[in-house]
């Protein structure tokens, strides 16, 4: 990434989430930097995303940052707040001194001038919306990333991603696996992706799928490899997680499960190769348990939505 150069203003965007937190903020990003084009541009996100940002554009530098906060810079140009509805991001953003402060306004921080939280609006729109707010024009349907390069295995592959940042948007591993096994037994090659923290949960599934070793990719691929392992993918099916996210920004066909959260409010846009699956059932999205409504999408419904998938160029 570009180092900073003292004779550009900076513009500091903070967006200190997950995966598909980043993801679902690149039309906002990219409208920031086609505003902002003489601005070196940092971006305030966990140091992990790193890699995905060359696939994004636009971003100059990564910030390390988690949460709402604290932002370790001083005197931006531009500082926006892409985080979140709480006060503690405007905070953190507006102790960094910034020229000027792009922001949602909120009843405990008095000053900025921003437009309300609408808590009913979808994501993508979300950020969108705010920048429109403040005349900066931004397409929601922008998402797609660039080329990633070739991917570390054949291609073709149906992947399989079991976790999910809480267990309320978990689908049952032995689910996860009644799918795969069906899918592996109609020829398909099939593999279990994940992070780190979802090494065992990917070789469980493996296991009751009956899948060899080597199909399970938890833990073995970084951010840009399995952008370009997704991108060459058949299919991805996969819970309300990072992973549905990264499947619609490289264009792959996916099936998604929805349990507390509506996929009207975090789903893939209309149009697209993606099938959307959800009983209707809003939850506590960061509960200790699957959903109700997750655990009302069974299987055949899941192997379904493959089936009708095939039309858009699933095998």
């Amino acid at each position: 990434m570009a180092l900073e150069d003292p004779r550009r203003p900076v513009l500091l965007a903070l967006r200190g989430l997950g995966l598909g937190d980043l993801l679902t903020s690149v039309p906002a990003l990219r409208a920031l930097r086609r505003a902002h084009p003489e601005h070196h541009f940092v971006l305030a996100t966990p140091a992990y995303l790193g890699g995905l940002l060359p696939l994004i554009g636009g971003v100059d530098e990564l910030l390390d940052v988690s949460g709402p906060g604290p932002v370790p810079y001083e005197s931006p140009d531009v500082a926006v707040n892409l985080h979140g509805s709480g006060p503690e991001s405007i905070q953190a953003l507006r102790r960094t001194r910034p020229g000027r402060l792009l922001t949602h306004a909120h009843d405990l921080v008095p000053g900025p001038d921003g437009p309300p939280w609408e808590p009913e609006t979808h994501e993508r729109r979300r950020w969108c919306s705010l920048l429109e707010w403040y005349g900066i024009p931004a397409d929601p349907e922008d998402l797609a990333l660039g080329d990633p390069g070739p991917s570390p295995l054949a291609g073709g592959e149906v992947i399989i991603h079991p976790g999910a940042a809480f267990r309320a948007r978990q689908w049952p591993p032995d689910r996860f696996a009644q799918v795969a096994a069906e899918l592996a037994g109609q020829g398909h090659r099939v593999v279990v992706t994940g992070g780190v923290t979802e090494i065992a949960l990917a070789r469980h599934v493996a296991a009751l799928a009956g899948l060899p070793e080597e199909s399970v990719l938890a833990g073995r691929t970084n951010l840009p490899e399995l952008a370009a392992l997704t991108a060459h993918a058949a299919l991805v099916v996969c819970g309300d997680t990072g992973m549905s996210h990264l499947a619609t920004a490289v264009g792959t066909p996916s099936v998604i499960l929805y349990g507390p959260v509506p996929p009207a409010l975090w789903g893939p846009p209309p149009g697209r190769p993606h099938i959307a699956l959800w009983a209707g059932r809003r939850g506590d999205p960061h509960g200790d348990r699957p959903s109700e409504g997750l655990l009302e999408i069974g299987v055949p419904e899941v192997l379904d939505a493959v089936r009708r998938l095939r039309g858009v160029g699933v095998r």
